[in-house]
């Protein structure tokens, strides 16, 4: 990206004012280094949000952004409803609540070593993944509205988990104000055998070790020390949420000149939150994170089934889950707001009233998953990222090439031979998708994650690194 475009605010803000049709700046949080590497389409896509009607404060942009379907991955933009906001499918994205569980184990590094190989064995014989993975559940018409209404929710009630579990999950485990009617019959029937499944793409389950906590008063409270072994889980609405993201962004798309929406990029197709569509695409979007949270839920069941068997001293206790690509109504100075956030995480700081009371002092846990081969982050919302951008930070490391590039310089075998070689056991039924999820072919996690935590919008707590990945 060229810098020369941008307004340096800080050593990791930068600033486009609002010129053209833009109704507010877009701000991007990161180093020089990562503003530098963003593609940009990254400024343009921005600016783009920044034209929509009802938007508040700025558009934003977290370290790891990279191009998206309308607005940037990595961006967040919130909307007042009383203003003539919007609500837009592309401002969620298509994986609607993918998100990322982890959970803390009660054993160390050399507890899983000496069975490493049976555990992995046993996760990827257990968990389903892949392209058009399907589980053992098949949900009938009515359970599948069920599920639709009441997340991980259903998911314990049935059995798949514990009522404590549930403390631990935004919005207590359920989505309120889900409607699966507005959900069509082909989102449903494309999840039908998917519950219980992982998925493909960037979807992993891992079992890591904690290598190195920044924050020893944090760490405690989460239960966690240098040299644990934690799980961690992501993946989302499977192919419930893509078809719905595909079916409301159409049909936002047609029906924006009857609002009298003009688009700078029908990518960005939306619809007045208050619209009979709005309306509908918020209950639609909000079924689907249900699924989401239903879904991981049911893989932490299915995790402690192995971990059981092969580790019975383990005990699985879920630290947090948090999704990123949702659109939830929160209020922040004092005004009810619709927060996009697409390939972003909530970052609720201490004190926020919506914390378990046991977290509520430190804040809440935001869950930075990394690539095969690198690590994963857990960081811990700040005060500070409520007036930055809506208590909100990054989600991930950020592609720094497509899966086509990658594909053009790897090979899956290539990259799980020298991954095993450095300890690190990696399970997957698609050696192409191994080779698009190459560790190089992202950014720098600890650049980013750097980035957001000097950034103020969350607080860097402890790495993880690997030891067994499950990919779909």
């Amino acid at each position: 990206m060229d810098l020369s475009r941008l307004e340096k605010v800080s050593e990791w803000e930068w600033r486009i004012p609002p010129q053209g049709a833009m109704r507010v700046p877009a701000v991007i949080y990161a180093s020089e280094a990562l503003v530098r590497e963003m593609d940009e389409k990254v400024r343009e896509q921005a600016m783009n949000v920044a034209t929509l009607p009802g938007i508040v404060g700025a558009a934003y942009a977290m370290p790891d952004a990279h191009w998206g379907y309308g607005f940037p991955i990595g961006g967040v933009a919130a909307f007042d409803a009383e203003a003539g906001g919007v609500v837009s499918a592309g401002g969620v994205g298509f994986d609607i609540s993918c998100g990322v569980r982890c959970l803390t184990t009660g054993l160390r590094r050399e507890d899983v070593m000496p069975v490493q190989r049976q555990l992995a064995e046993a996760l990827f014989a257990r968990i389903p993944a892949g392209v058009g993975s399907a589980g053992a559940i098949r949900l009938s018409d009515a359970e599948m509205d069920a599920m639709l209404a009441g997340g991980a929710r259903w998911a314990v009630e049935r059995g798949w988990g514990e009522p404590a579990d549930l403390e631990r999950v935004e919005e207590g485990g359920q989505m309120k104000h889900a409607k699966p009617a507005a959900v069509s019959a082909q989102a449903k029937r494309r999840q039908r055998d998917e519950m219980g499944t992982l998925g493909s793409g960037n979807h992993y389950l891992e079992v890591q070790e904690v290598a190195e906590v920044y924050d020893e008063e944090i760490a405690r409270a989460y239960g966690i020390a240098a040299g644990d072994a934690v799980v961690m889980i992501h993946c989302g609405s499977r192919g419930l949420g893509h078809q719905i993201g595909t079916e409301f962004l159409k049909r936002m798309a047609i029906a924006a000149p009857r609002y009298g929406i003009v688009l700078p990029d029908r990518e960005l197709a939306c619809a007045p939150i208050a619209s009979d569509l709005g309306q509908e695409y918020l209950g639609a979007m909000r079924a689907a994170i249900n699924c989401a949270l239903a879904n991981r839920q049911i893989l932490t069941a299915l995790v402690r089934e192995v971990f059981a068997d092969v580790l019975p001293r383990a005990r699985l206790r879920l630290l947090y889950d948090v999704s990123h690509n949702t659109c939830k109504l929160e209020e922040h100075g004092g005004r009810k707001l619709y927060v996009h956030r697409k390939g972003a995480t909530r970052a609720f700081g201490p004190g926020h009233p919506e914390l378990p009371p046991e977290l509520r002092a430190v804040g809440q846990p935001v869950l930075i998953g990394g690539s095969m081969g690198t690590g994963s982050y857990i960081l811990a919302g700040t005060k500070a990222s409520e007036s930055a951008a809506f208590s909100s930070a990054c989600h991930g490391a950020g592609r720094a090439m497509s899966r086509n590039q990658a594909l053009k310089q790897w090979k899956g075998r290539q990259v799980v031979d020298e991954l095993a070689a450095r300890g690190i056991l990696v399970k997957s039924p698609s050696m192409r998708g191994v080779a698009e999820e190459a560790p190089q072919a992202y950014k720098d996690v600890s650049a980013v994650v750097d980035a957001a935590d000097a950034a103020g919008l969350a607080k860097k707590v402890a790495r993880c690194v690997p030891i067994v990945c499950i990919k779909g």
